[in-house]
This record gives structure tokens, C-alpha cells and sequence, in this order.
């Protein structure tokens, strides 16, 4: 898909155990306790899981199942001063602006034998650490982008003009140290969209907790739930050290692990499937014997362009798409018979994918 989600934070709050985990060997970053251990970003890809595709495969056995997947990238801890090139600064703000959407990962655990940047452990004053870095490198950009566009919409150019409002409305709220998520509405983010403010990306938090504190939210994720609720942001609460055990252990190992410690599933089983939401993906699924398949596509895509992404050739010759649901493979168990009771859908060019179709293509090239 192209889309990617940048992993942030200070030094040695978690980030890069926590994308170990999730990678499992996609892209394995060092993990080490003292600040910039890493410095080049580490991309990784990450399996979605998604029990829908365990439903389908159980009625339709098939040879294949692949799941769908996001990239991720690991970008080394920021800390004050970034902007002005502090700690390699300028170089970790350049890879958060080639991301789509940003994981804060937040400290919240106590660990005297975890340095913390700062000396304490408050999840509030670092998340203004990280975002005052951000909001200082976009009013640098937004002060040029203002002086640029001021030049054109001086010759009389109703449209710079009308740009140039929304440039300077956006560098008076950054001033003010509103971050640009939260100053312009979608259509103004639009607009200011070719300065690449890192500010403007929607944020997905992680509070890094305890081994001990993953069933009862400790005073600091009470702290960040408030906050990303007061951004209309979510947060995901994990332990990377208990991810990081269970990513080691045999699979058939893992939900008797996860039993003993109260869990349902993995926290990066949600992290993942947060993410791939915090980056407006969508899933639709393909099924047969040779293979059963989750696909993923941008929120809103026709019929032909979710056609292009199993091969371009389908979207050049799309003709038509046969659609059904979920619950109609369930309750009719084959598909014929979804067939002979009319709950197959013949749609075309104009049909909008819906999150969980199940998709047949017809094409001519």
C-alpha cells in the first residue's frame, strides 16, 4: 500500500523492543539502555491478525493463508532540542516526516535500572517534550511556507490568497503550541499538506507498562488516556517486556502464557490492528483452494482499484465483481449455495469496498 507509521518517542521508553516484537524478525532493531543505540531508522512488516480470516479458512480449507500487513518504521528516541539538531536531531525529524501516521510509545513503568532521559518517569511532560520538537521544526517550515506563498498572493492571485490565510493561521497556532492535528480541520490540512508538517499526523499512543500492571491501568496511563481523549486520539496499553517474551516462545506455547497472565490476546495483536485503523486501511478478503488472503486497501476504494492491488492488469480490465459477506459464508457454508440464494452481489466500476468483503474479480486484458 505505501502507507507506513513511524514508531516515536524519547530514548529507552520501550520503542525499539516493542517493534522487535512486532516485526519477529522482519526487522530487528537493537534494543540497548542508554540513548541513540539506534540512529538509522529500521523498517519492518508487520502481520495484521485478524480472526475473520480464521473464519473463513475454517470453512474453506485452502492451501495458503496470508494475512494482511503494515510497515513500520523504528525512528530513534528525540529528545529537548531535537529540532535545533540536538542528539542527531534534524536527521530523526527528517524520517518522521517520510511516515503517514505516528506510534508515540510513552514510558510508564518504573525501572531504576531503565535510564530515563529525564531522571523521572512522567508520561505528560514527555509527550510535550516530543510534540514541542515537532511544533518547533513545522514553525520553521511554516514561517518560510508563509514568506513563499506571500510573494505569489501579493500579484493578486485570489487562490494563494485564500492559501495564504490558512499558512499563516497555521503558523499562529503553532506558535501558540497547538500542534497542527489539532489547529486546521481536514480540508485547511489539505491545503497546508506540500510543507509535510510533522504535527499534522495522527497519533496512535502506546503506554509501555509493567509485567505486573497490564490488567489494571497504573496512575501514568490514567494520565495518558486523559490526554489522548482531550485529542480525540486513542491509546494501546502493552508491556514491551512481555511481548518480547512471548515473541520468543514456540507458538503452541504462547496462549497457555498468555492465560497465565490474564490475557486474551497479545497487546501487539491490538497495537497492530490500532495502527492499520490509525492509518485508514481497510481489509477486503480473497478465498479458494489455493489460497485464502487478506488484502489491504485505503478506507473508500472502488471496486477496480482494490482489483489493481492483487495485479494492475485486474484494474485495467475490471468488468465486474462478485461480493459476499462474512456471515453469508457462514450461513450458507459454500459458495454456491450463497449463490442459489441470491446473496451474491454482481458489482461495478462505482461500488465502494466494504471493511470484510469477500471478492471474486472478473477481468479482460
Amino acid at each position: 500500500m505505501g502507507l507506513a507509521a513511524g514508531i516515536i518517542g524519547l530514548p529507552n521508553v520501550g520503542k525499539s523492543t516493542i517493534f522487535n516484537a512486532l516485526c519477529s524478525g522482519s526487522g530487528k532493531a537493537e534494543a540497548a539502555n542508554y540513548p541513540f543505540c539506534t540512529i538509522d531508522p529500521n523498517h519492518g512488516v508487520v502481520a495484521v491478525p485478524d480472526v475473520r480470516l480464521e473464519r473463513i479458512t475454517a470453512i474453506i480449507p485452502t492451501e495458503k493463508v496470508v494475512p494482511a500487513f503494515l510497515e513500520l518504521i523504528d525512528i530513534a528516541g528525540l529528545v529537548r532540542g531535537a529540532s535545533k539538531g540536538e542528539g542527531l536531531g534534524n536527521q530523526f525529524l527528517g524520517h518522521i516526516k517520510s511516515v503517514d501516521a505516528v506510534v508515540h510509545v510513552v514510558r510508564c513503568f518504573e525501572d531504576g535500572d531503565v535510564v530515563h532521559v529525564d531522571g523521572s518517569v512522567d508520561p505528560l511532560r514527555d509527550i510535550s517534550t516530543i510534540d514541542t520538537e515537532l511544533m518547533f521544526k513545522d514553525l520553521d517550515t511554516a514561517e518560510k511556507g508563509v514568506l513563499r506563498i506571500a510573494k505569489v498572493a501579493r500579484s493578486g492571485d485570489k487562490e494563494m490568497k485564500a492559501k495564504l490565510e490558512v499558512y499563516e493561521k497555521i503558523h499562529a497556532k503553532l506558535a501558540e503550541g497547538i500542534p497542527a492535528r489539532r489547529a486546521l480541520d481536514n480540508e485547511e490540512l489539505q491545503i497546508v499538506s506540500d510543507m509535510h508538517l510533522l504535527s499534522s499526523k495522527p497519533v496512535l499512543y502506546v503506554t509501555n507498562v509493567g509485567e505486573d500492571e497490564l490488567l489494571e491501568d497504573n496512575k501514568y496511563v490514567k494520565l495518558v488516556a486523559e490526554h489522548a481523549a482531550g485529542e480525540n486520539a486513542q491509546y494501546v496499553k502493552i508491556s514491551g517486556k512481555v511481548e518480547a517474551e512471548i515473541a520468543e516462545l514456540p507458538v503452541e506455547e504462547r496462549a497457555g502464557f498468555l492465560e497465565t497472565l490474564g490475557l486474551a490476546e497479545p497487546g501487539l495483536t491490538t497495537l497492530a490492528r490500532s495502527i492499520y485503523k490509525l492509518l485508514g486501511l481497510e481489509t477486503f478478503f480473497t478465498a479458494g483452494e489455493k489460497e485464502n488472503r487478506a488484502w489491504t486497501i485505503n478506507a473508500g476504494f472502488t471496486a477496480p482499484q482494490a482489483a489493481g492491488v492483487i495485479h494492475s492488469d485486474f484494474e485495467k480490465g475490471f468488468i465486474k465483481a462478485d461480493v459476499y459477506t462474512l456471515a453469508d459464508l457462514e450461513t450458507y457454508k459454500t459458495e454456491s449455495a450463497i449463490r442459489a440464494a441470491g446473496k451474491i452481489r454482481s458489482e461495478g466500476r462505482e461500488y465502494l469496498v466494504k471493511d470484510g468483503d469477500i471478492m471474486f474479480f472478473k477481468f479482460n486484458v
